[in-house]
């Protein structure tokens, strides 16, 4: 015999991976795989290169939808069976993989619901990480330096691909700043609440009477929109080009050329940069693709009245400045995020890229505004 607490529990979980499947309009998405599927079959699919990438990116990004629902739709469906075996036979065996069968159907429920809540297009796609670092002098480098290592892992963790656009070292430690490009599926999605200030508070390693110090670094995210977004630039009165050579590791060509480009555009102070191509002409490319994506996002966000906390007029990094989340190593430890107000005692785990809670926290935190 079911409880009537565990029975609730089975009604509202079926209930909800109902509704999630309308929602996602998953029927509709399934044809079109189908019919996707059936365009790659055809023998002269790849006589149109472009389009047939467009079609394969269309197609990833409906599996990467259907494919979780499908699982959820699978396992509903074998609920039902198991429900069948325990009211026939009420072996606590039977009962507890009962309860744990449901227990595991809510975890993945509430982690496509949360991949759902990503409706805007550019949530689906890459994205553009850009760390700086602020006030605290050389703990300020190096924090930033911490923060890229710390996003770098949980790409690793998360099978996405990270290539390092732009990069500023420190005059002693660390990095003044850096731009990387994330490639993978909603990359921008789970990555945008990374946008804000973050502050550190620890021992300093860089000073002798080992003293407490607080460093500040900027985390900006823009989606990276192609050739997708519509924005209307003239670039020959309002930006500005810079040429200079490259720093850091690279090749025989990358460090002797002046081949690295930086582009501001005038109006609203923003700027993107990129050294890691070969040639002038591709890192002016790569450039001109970050701008339009910056002063993309700078318009989603004036129209969401959000600006001057985010982009062109991000707050101060540093004391007084709007900072979204706390590593604190010592004297206590623990991350604390204050939009969600999610505290973890793990510092050292956070920074080495278990991300997750904080993300899904503020996505959470988000779609609850």
């Amino acid at each position: 015999m079911i409880d009537s607490e565990l029975r609730e529990s089975i009604d509202t979980l079926l209930e909800r991976i109902a509704q999630l499947k309308e929602s996602l309009d998953y029927a509709t998405k399934t044809d079109r795989v189908a019919e996707i599927d059936a365009l790659m079959a055809e023998p002269n699919f790849w006589d149109h290169q472009e389009q047939a990438q467009e079609l394969i990116a269309e197609m990833r990004r409906l599996n990467s939808i259907i494919r979780p629902v499908g699982e959820l739709l699978s396992g509903a469906d074998d609920l039902g069976v198991l429900i069948e075996f325990v009211e026939a036979d009420e072996s606590p065996e039977l009962y507890d993989e009962l309860t744990q069968t449901v227990q595991s159907l809510y975890e993945k429920l509430e982690a496509v619901e949360l991949q759902a809540s990503m409706k805007n297009p550019e949530d689906a796609g890459n994205a553009y990480l850009q760390i700086q670092a602020g006030e605290g002098g050389t703990d300020s480098a190096d924090f930033a330096e911490m923060l890229m290592r710390m996003y770098l892992r949980w790409c690793e963790l998360h099978d996405l691909q990270a290539e390092e656009i732009d990069i500023s070292e420190g005059e002693e430690a660390g990095i003044r700043n850096v731009t990387l490009l994330i490639k993978g599926d909603y990359a921008f999605g789970y990555l945008k609440g990374e946008t804000g200030n973050h502050r550190l508070v620890r021992m300093s390693p860089f000073d002798s009477a080992g003293r407490r110090h607080t460093a500040f670094a900027a985390v900006d995210v823009t989606p990276d929109l192609g050739d997708a977004a519509e924005i209307d630039i003239d670039w020959e009165n309002d930006v500005r080009e810079d040429v200079y050579r490259a720093s850091g590791a690279g090749g025989q060509h990358v460090n002797k050329t002046s081949s690295a480009i930086r582009l501001t555009h005038l109006p609203t102070g923003v700027v993107a940069a990129c050294q890691n191509e070969r040639s002038q002409h591709q890192n002016r490319a790569l450039a001109q693709k970050m701008l339009v994506s910056k002063l993309y996002q700078m318009e989603v966000d004036r129209r969401a009245q959000a600006t001057a906390a985010r982009r062109g007029e991000k707050s101060k990094i540093g004391f007084g400045g709007q900072t979204i989340r706390h590593y604190v190593l010592q004297p206590q430890q623990f991350v604390k995020d204050d939009r969600t107000d999610l505290k973890q005692s793990n510092p050292h785990e956070v920074l080495d890229g278990a991300l997750d809670p904080f993300i899904d926290a503020y996505l959470r935190w988000s779609i609850a505004k």
